[in-house]
């Protein structure tokens, strides 16, 4: 055999070792590839086209999605809801909240039971047993135990709860100034959005860690 003979051969046997390439499924069902990309109907999206973007929408799950960021997801459902009538600390909507709480503790202040219902919503119940919280002073104190709290000090994140005094909420943001932005219930009579100075936070608590 020639050495033009043995290369041929080679390359016959790499042509057979080479896989083919996948036919694409029928039906335009999306694929996923360990290589990143994706099909649907046999077109290919690369990680950063539109087609995958809108693949990596649709497929979020709960586990996909970190504990705080699924709490403010389930917060903002709630905006606008108020009390009724106003400064009753009662609707049908607070009672939902009421009933995320292992007891109810009956109509009263609810900045914190809105926060320990987005956390159940969330899968990430509050408390030791998962009972959630109608004060403010509690939460705290059961977050320093449990090792969930951080500092006045720290770096909020989307999702953590704001500690402030004798209310509560949840971070969805901060500004370049610092100013930190949040979403909380029981404030002005309903759930809204709300921005905070950084020294007016006790502290934060953390879920997921």
């Amino acid at each position: 055999m020639t050495i033009t003979d043995a290369i041929g051969r080679i390359q016959e046997i790499q042509a057979l070792l080479t896989p083919r390439a996948a036919t694409p499924a029928s039906g335009g069902l999306a694929t996923a590839t360990l290589a990143g990309t994706a099909t649907a109907g046999g077109a290919s999206a690369t990680a950063g086209s539109p087609f995958a973007a809108a693949l990596r929408q649709a497929s979020v799950t709960s586990s996909a999605v970190g504990a705080g960021p699924r709490m403010v997801q389930a917060a903002q459902t709630q905006l606008g809801v108020a009390e009724q009538p106003p400064g009753s600390n009662d609707a049908p909507a607070i009672r939902t909240y009421r009933g995320a709480l292992q007891s109810d503790p009956g109509v009263g202040p609810w900045c914190a039971m809105f926060v320990s219902w987005a956390a159940q919503q969330a899968g990430t119940p509050l408390g030791d047993t998962g009972g959630g919280f109608a004060s403010v002073d509690q939460m705290w104190a059961w977050a320093q135990r449990s090792g969930h709290a951080l500092p006045a000090g720290a770096t909020p994140q989307v999702g953590d709860i704001i500690v402030l005094n004798q209310h509560t909420g949840l971070v969805t943001g901060v500004r370049p100034d610092g100013r930190i932005e949040t979403i909380e219930g029981n404030t002005s009579d309903r759930v809204a959005a709300r921005d905070h100075a950084p020294g007016e936070a006790i502290g934060y608590i953390r879920m997921g860690r």
